[in-house]
């Protein structure tokens, strides 16, 4: 195969001469023209021009000269790079406007040119072609061609392919590239690509690349990373470093994507869904993503870099580069920047940067601002933000609604929209329609609604069809289909099942499994391993979890003594704090802890105060205490009232509290009463005890 024509015939004829020209410091700043199509909304995929590059002559004899070389004259030769990428609209010359001086010049060029002057009627022949004058244009390139312009062999092959002559085209676009034009190079990369021709395609589009031309450049870094080739971000890089902003937004996203790992689930797709709660057999809320859009890596030099290139192709008016910035300035706590990148590209038709500024507005309280432009983004078709609507909706009693817009999401291709609608379901009661949305998500790869629908089957007493469902997803990642799983196993009894479950749970931050796991580590003796996962459980708000770390760290120290006189009250040790943590989430046995503690230091005040509360909420420890403490205190009546609720709650040392008390005030028949309540709750000392007060108030009835 043949594609890398004659070029030393061609110089020995002496036609298309390369002449030496005083070269520019930026090349970019002497092209001109119009680059091939550039969609913005490309994304990973790659380009398809539909127009090819026309060059713009220029006025002086250097018109052979190679296009990066020639002196920035009113019309130049194009590399395809001004700055700024182009459109195929983008068509129109200088002066098309019809300026006097343009018009002036042309009509100046128009007479030359008819007087056989090369130049001008390369000049005259890209003027008209841009304007679309095809026939008025054609002499006038031919007639260059035929004196040697370079730039008029390729304007006419531009010509000959909008005419449909696509081999005439390529035919002179090879003889202008073969004389160094880096844009005839460009066009004929292009159309060998478009022939199947890769390796043609590459070595013309890296002669044109190597001139510095930045669409060429582009277009073989397209090439290259159709074919995984590593060399495909030099060549991006050179593009957008040349002002190219579709080249600038993928090389944005090669570097996002190498710095940020991106996990695929076993089941379904990724992150779908998100927590619905540390609480067993939890279903979730309803779900509107935020993780279909971009998603910033970690804060790495790369990521860093890729922030260069969206904000680049953003400030150029890529919708998706601005789209994109503005998640990474959301990630990194900038919503104001965020907000004011995600308005530009909402305003330039992106619905995802649309449903982005939504949950913008929405965090901010701006809820009805948030909904104005999720039905923007939800009428374009993003499901996103119809779920958000459904959320938003459902949250405000409107169910009707909530479901018209969950269906619309469903409608757009959101597997969330069968979730939630199997969530507004659940919420109603209307357990079958509930359990086939959810069906209809999980097969469709939804985590979280296997696991809904394993808790709904589980509810149903069918474990055995819950299991599987649990089983997937929390193989696809769902934390709380690992925990429920974990409780299926353990209501089995197969302990060492249920702690691998707990265990994965515990490590992706599910609190109650970090607490089951330091229940099952203490009980296995391994204390140390234990406190770790118990401190993550309390870190992560779990009073029973503070509570038992607590317990480990108080086993630790030696019981304090009462404080002598004269000393300061001693400082609230670790163990102590972690039980205040406890207790003041309500946790009862860690109020009555707190309070021992205090009373302890003699800090009665305080003591009385968690007894009280631990008391109040049902504890009859706490009722005990405290009202051994109002005994002590002289509120004899006030602490039988206690003692009297802890004992019917089965408390023996209460009972014999009361027995006690009633003997002293000669209530001999209530004492029994009391006596065999003690004997009767235990334990055996307290029974032991109310046993000899019984007999003895016996004797004294019978004396």
């Amino acid at each position: 195969m043949v594609f890398m024509g004659d070029r030393a015939t061609l110089l020995e004829t002496g036609r298309f001469v390369q002449r030496r020209v005083h070269r520019p410091e930026n090349a970019t700043n002497a092209a001109f023209g119009v680059s091939v199509t550039e969609s913005n909304e490309t994304t990973d995929t790659p380009e398809t021009p539909e127009t090819p590059e026309i060059i713009k002559a220029t006025e002086t004899a250097e018109t052979a000269g190679c296009a990066a070389t020639v002196e920035s004259t009113e019309f130049t030769e194009n590399t395809g790079s001004t700055g700024a990428d182009r459109n195929t609209g983008d068509t129109e010359a200088p002066g098309s406007a019809e300026s006097p001086e343009s018009a002036e010049s042309e009509a100046r060029h128009r007479r030359a040119a008819d007087a056989g002057d090369t130049a001008s009627m390369s000049v005259l022949g890209a003027l008209l072609l841009r304007r679309g004058d095809l026939d008025g244009a054609e002499p006038y390139l031919r007639g260059a061609t035929a004196d040697g312009d370079r730039a008029a062999a390729n304007n006419l092959g531009v010509l000959l392919h909008q005419r449909g002559y696509i081999d005439d085209a390529a035919g002179w676009w090879r003889i202008a590239a073969v004389a160094g034009s880096a844009a005839a190079a460009h066009a004929l990369g292009r159309h060998y690509r478009e022939r199947g021709d890769e390796p043609g395609a590459e070595y013309w589009l890296r002669q044109s690349a190597e001139q510095g031309h930045a669409l060429g450049a582009y277009a073989l870094a397209d090439l290259l990373e159709h074919r995984s080739d590593v060399g495909a971000e030099r060549w991006l890089r050179a593009a957008a470093e040349q002002g190219h902003r579709e080249a600038a937004y993928r090389l944005a996203r090669m570097l996002d994507r190498n710095a940020t790992d991106d996990p695929h689930d076993a089941f379904g797709r990724p992150g779908l869904g998100p927590g619905a709660g540390d609480r067993p057999g939890a279903t979730g809320r309803p779900v509107a993503r935020r993780d279909d859009g971009p998603v910033a890596g970690p804060a790495t030099g790369r990521v860093g870099e890729a922030e260069q290139w969206y904000r680049q192709a953003a400030a150029r008016g890529h919708r998706r580069a601005a789209l994109h910035l503005g998640a990474i300035l959301e990630q990194r706590g900038e919503p104001k920047e965020a907000g004011r990148w995600y308005l530009i590209s909402a305003k330039a038709g992106e619905a995802r940067a649309a449903c982005a500024l939504g949950f913008l507005l929405r965090d901010a309280g701006d809820e009805e601002s948030a909904a104005v432009w999720w039905l923007r983004a939800a009428q374009d078709g993003d499901g996103n933000a119809a779920n958000a609507l459904g959320a938003l909706h459902a949250a405000r009693g409107e169910q009707q609604t909530a479901e018209r817009w969950y269906r619309a999401a469903m409608d757009a291709g959101d597997v969330n929209g069968a979730y939630n609608l199997g969530l507004l379901c659940t919420a109603q009661d209307r357990t079958p329609q509930a359990e086939q949305w959810y069906r209809r998500a999980a097969y469709a790869g939804h985590r979280e609604a296997a696991n809904a629908l394993a808790v709904l089957l589980l509810q149903a007493g069918d474990a055995t069809g819950a299991e599987p469902w649990f089983s997937k997803a929390a193989e696809a990642g769902s934390v709380d289909a690992a925990f429920n799983l974990g409780i299926l196993y353990a209501g089995r009894d197969e302990d060492r099942a249920a702690l691998v479950w707990y265990e994965r749970a515990a490590a992706a931050g599910h609190t109650e499994a970090a607490l089951q796991v330091g229940m099952a580590l203490l009980h296995q003796g391994e204390e140390q391993e234990a406190e770790r996962h118990l401190r993550c459980a309390a870190g992560g708000g779990s009073a029973e979890a503070a509570f038992r770390l607590a317990g480990v760290l108080d086993s630790r120290q030696p019981p304090p003594g009462p404080p002598a006189l004269g000393e300061p009250m001693p400082e609230k040790t670790e163990c102590e704090e972690w039980y205040e943590r406890a207790a003041e989430q309500g946790h009862r046995r860690a109020q009555v802890r707190v309070g021992m503690l205090a009373a302890a230091r003699g800090d009665v005040d305080s003591a009385a105060r968690w007894y009280r509360e631990a008391a109040e909420s049902g504890s009859r420890n706490g009722a005990f205490n405290l009202g051994l403490l109002l005994a002590r205190e002289g509120s004899e009546r006030e602490a039988a009232l206690w003692w009297s609720r802890a004992a019917n709650d089965g408390h023996g040392r209460a009972a014999l509290r009361l027995a006690l008390l009633a003997a002293r005030r000669g209530e001999l028949t209530e004492g029994q009463r009391w006596c065999a309540r003690a004997v009767e709750l235990g334990p055996a000392e307290v029974a032991e005890r109310a046993a000899r007060l019984r007999e003895a108030l016996h004797q004294e009835l019978t004396a």
